[in-house]
């Protein structure tokens, strides 16, 4: 009698997750169909062809010469402040997850790994208005600019935002290698350096990408920081890349957020915001997907 009420329990438990799967699943299909579908209405009075390689965002430019619903400031904007982040949280993020992993004691690594964790569960608001009054203050002094919204103040906030993520997941994949490893290495003669550099981070590699891509899913899905801190300036580089660090940008969320509650339902730049989420959509699963793919390399090399 036992063991039947135990069988059925466990029925009931792998049907509830299996449900609880699939439904997730279902859920992200329709949001997708629902963007995709609000967004594809854009192109009945807008070439596909202008939306993607168009270089200039003016949706209440009058006709016969607007409106414009480039792609490329935008799409330019999210690479610039994720690249700017990417720069700055991979390598504090890594350095971070080594510290904790293999070389603070116990004591301190448990505090500073809670620590790490609190500040991923910070609002973004909050870091966003940090960046307003604290960053961009900062950023104008040092190089000297005319304002310090720009790309590069959203880059370093962007960059906050993506350590806790980067570190975490970091650290689990770095936690994951046999200590043999690190104990055959020292046998050997190597220096406890040399060993987190040559054996550890190698072998921990495809579960630090996976961190970093979904770091870099974060960064650049995110919407306050960037509205807040990179000064929503549409506009292409005129001057190399580093010219357009330090000017104002505008990003696909920052459009997004930015212009959603100010159009009727229905216009085309209502569906043209709504194209922008497709963009973002299949960016974010990209990301997404070279994680779960970094993730399943991982877990086959720990097995063999």
């Amino acid at each position: 009698m036992h063991k039947g009420k135990f069988r059925f329990g466990e029925f009931i438990i792998e049907r509830v997750i299996f449900i609880g799967g699939v439904t997730s699943v279902v859920l992200v299909f329709l949001i997708f169909a629902f963007v995709f579908k609000e967004g594809l209405p854009v192109f009945r009075g807008y070439s596909i062809r202008d939306f993607l390689f168009g270089t200039i965002w003016q949706p209440t430019l009058p006709p016969p010469n607007g409106p414009k619903f480039g792609l490329l400031p935008n799409l330019w904007g999210s690479l610039l402040v994720t690249a700017g982040a990417a720069v700055l949280a991979i390598p504090l993020g890594v350095a971070t997850a080594v510290f904790i992993g293999h070389v603070a004691p116990k004591r301190i690594a448990e505090g500073l790994k809670a620590i790490i964790e609190l500040l991923g569960a910070v609002p973004s608001v909050a870091i966003g208005f940090v960046g307003v009054v604290a960053v961009s203050p900062l950023v104008k002094m040092w190089f000297h600019l005319d304002t310090g919204k720009s790309a590069i103040a959203g880059a370093i906030l962007l960059a906050f935002l993506a350590i806790p993520t980067i570190t975490t997941i970091s650290e689990d994949a770095l936690s994951t290698i046999p200590r043999d490893y690190a104990h055959a290495s020292l046998a050997l003669g190597a220096t406890r350096w040399q060993t987190i550099y040559r054996v550890l981070i190698p072998s921990a590699k495809p579960g630090i990408v996976a961190a970093v891509m979904l770091g870099m899913g974060r960064a650049i899905g995110e919407t306050m920081v960037v509205i807040m801190a990179t000064g929503n300036a549409g506009l292409l580089p005129e001057q190399g890349v580093w010219n357009a660090f330090t000017h104002s940008v505008r990003t696909i969320t920052g459009t997004i957020g930015s212009e959603a509650l100010e159009v009727a339902k229905g216009e085309p730049h209502y569906h043209a915001l709504f194209m922008l989420g497709v963009i973002l959509l299949l960016i974010t699963l990209l990301f997404n997907y070279i994680a779960s793919l970094a993730l399943g390399r991982g877990k086959r090399m720990v097995r063999a």
